[in-house]
């Protein structure tokens, strides 16, 4: 499997952003935690984190849809929609804090010219909230919505649709993600990822496969891949 060094020369930097880009995962339990007992689920007793883990984070709503009403999933649909309404207005009055260390890593990617994408399963008007309460609209080349694909993550089709996008080759692109179902979607579009470890345990996410795990893009371990990716960049231009 490859190494993030060995991607040399870089050309593009995929994220996810939900968990990703800033840590926002609290806010979705919160809100799940309030209104799942009043349709009744799990007879009124409200999720735990464990539970939203497992079953939610990271997950396509229409696939959440599903597990809440089985039996009427346009019902299911309603009711996330509703969800993510209040999520907005909650995310719109509080702060969102990025993930330590994100303008460091989005600083090195500019100082690059690097080609960047956010590639997410979240709604449409959530992903554009998010990027610009975090000053980040005009970072992004352009912004990849599950939706807009034939599959959402756990597959490959969203991150396949921003190599496209952007023209790179995904032998020269690495992904950021946190969670599993995203990890899954990178490894399986032929790309190197990088896990973040803000919400879901280690040994979790090892079972999706990432190049690195990182606890935010502050770790060492991330920038000494980085380093050593320039160093290889250097090195080849030198030898050219």
């Amino acid at each position: 499997k490859k190494s993030v060094p060995d991607l040399a020369p870089l050309e593009a930097v995929l994220f996810d952003v939900d968990g990703t880009l800033c840590d926002s995962d609290p806010l979705h339990y919160q809100v799940f935690r309030e209104m799942l007992p009043q349709i009744g689920f799990n007879n009124g007793v409200p999720i735990d984190e464990e539970y939203f883990i497992k079953n939610i984070a990271g997950k396509h709503n229409p696939d959440i849809a599903v597990l809440l009403y089985p039996d009427d999933i346009p019902r299911g649909i309603k009711f996330m929609e509703d969800k993510e309404a209040m999520f907005r207005s909650r995310l719109a009055s509080e702060n969102l804090p990025p993930i330590k260390g994100l303008y460091k890593l989005t600083k090195w990617i500019e100082d690059r010219g690097l080609k960047r994408a956010a590639v997410t399963n979240a709604p449409k008007p959530n992903a554009e909230l998010m990027i610009s309460k975090l000053g980040l609209k005009d970072f992004f080349d352009v912004v990849i919505l599950g939706s807009d694909c034939e599959r959402a993550k756990p597959y490959p089709d969203p991150y396949l649709k921003a190599l496209e996008v952007l023209k790179v080759s995904k032998d020269h692109t690495f992904v950021c993600e946190d969670s599993v179902s995203g990890i899954k979607a990178g490894v399986a579009a032929g790309m190197p990822v990088v896990g973040l470890t803000t919400r879901n345990p280690e040994s979790v996410l090892m079972e999706a496969n990432p190049t690195i795990l990182i606890k935010d893009y502050e770790d060492p371990k991330l920038w000494e891949a980085l380093e050593e990716l320039d160093k290889r960049i250097g090195s080849s231009k030198t030898s050219a």
